[in-house]
């Protein structure tokens, strides 16, 4: 079967480590046709905007995009090209796997960490204003709608994969509205799962939770700002934003990044690390009925950084993208 994906090359480093995950890709046997789009920092110096027309239209059109990572211009007034990409296409939910990778390097073991962060709503909707000359007053905006549905989601997924445990985090102790209404909405579908244990955590003690016994959680679930700092926190756990990847999931699209920055000091220097954007690219196969192909790929990669010979510099080595790239293939290469 042939796929046709959208391609958000990226800035920096961006288009390097594209170029990396597409050649795995095709070295495992997958057939698919890339619409290539612009988006960020490279699209407002073309068009003038972070999201052109064109991109959303192809991912409407495509339902599933690989996106390398995005610069947002410093003060310009544009918006993040990330939170535009979510709240336009409605991408609620936030998936991102930080788990320990065989031979990188980590000051954790058997972290097997699922966060699922609510996308859309919470700090992130950007409602701000100045109330007085110094005083600045942001929203907090909390819905019904959009609190059960990523518990949802996040009981469906623990289910689907057999993981053993759902906690929700929050700060309803001191925001007993806001937090309290996301703890409530996910109390009411924990109901409808007598089958995978829930337990609640408040955010600070869930943080000091994952840097003394990370291996005791497993699937969190947070609103939109606790998601985003916990996640980079679990990602800091297993080796960093290097070998982490991401998926953000709508009911009609769905994008898959590298969810590190653009390193625009690395860009052109044939060194930046394809680990992160390979991952998201292994959930991406598996979201689009490519189960096969993505556990060849993923057992590749493991091959690779367990061996320890292949290492990109962020990694402790000295290979460079291509180098690293060649290494996947030829072990993806043994298994075909």
């Amino acid at each position: 079967m042939t796929h046709t994906f959208t391609l958000i090359e990226g800035d920096g480093i961006g288009p390097e480590v594209s170029a990396a995950v597409v050649r795995i890709l095709a070295a495992a046997g997958v057939e698919i046709e890339w619409d290539r789009q612009d988006a960020g920092a490279v699209a407002l110096e073309q068009t003038g905007e972070t999201i052109p027309p064109a991109l959303l239209e192809s991912i409407r059109r495509h339902k599933v995009a690989l996106k390398g990572p995005l610069a947002t211009p410093v003060g310009t007034g544009h918006t993040s090209a990330n939170v535009a990409l979510r709240k336009t296409l409605d991408l609620y939910a936030n998936l991102r796997p930080s788990r320990n990778m065989p031979g990188v390097p980590s000051r954790y073991h058997h972290v097997d960490l699922i966060i699922v962060r609510e996308n859309t709503e919470d700090l992130y909707s950007g409602l701000e204003h100045e109330v007085v000359p110094g005083v600045v007053e942001s929203l907090k905006i909390v819905t019904e709608r959009a609190s059960t549905r990523i518990a949802r989601f996040a009981f469906e997924y623990a289910r689907r994969e057999g993981r053993r445990r759902v906690t929700a985090v929050h700060k309803a102790n001191i925001m007993k509205l806001g937090d309290g209404l996301f703890l409530e909405c996910v109390r009411r579908v924990a109901a409808g799962y007598p089958d995978i244990p829930f337990d609640e955590r408040i955010v600070d003690a869930l943080c000091l939770d994952l840097v003394v016994k990370p291996e005791t959680l497993d699937v969190l679930v947070l609103p939109n700002l606790y998601g985003d700092i916990v996640s980079d926190l679990c990602a800091g756990l297993v080796g960093g934003l290097g070998v982490v990847g991401s998926a953000n999931l709508g009911e009609d699209a769905a994008v898959f990044e590298a969810v590190h920055g653009s390193a625009p000091d690395l860009a052109g220097r044939n060194l930046a690390n394809p680990t992160a954007l390979l991952l998201a690219a292994i959930m991406m196969l598996r979201h689009v009925g490519e189960g096969a192909r993505a556990d060849l790929i993923a057992r590749a990669l493991d091959r690779v950084m367990q061996s320890g010979q292949v290492r990109t510099r962020d990694l402790g080595g000295d290979a460079s993208t291509t180098e690293f790239t060649d290494a996947v293939c030829r072990e993806v290469g043994k298994a075909t």
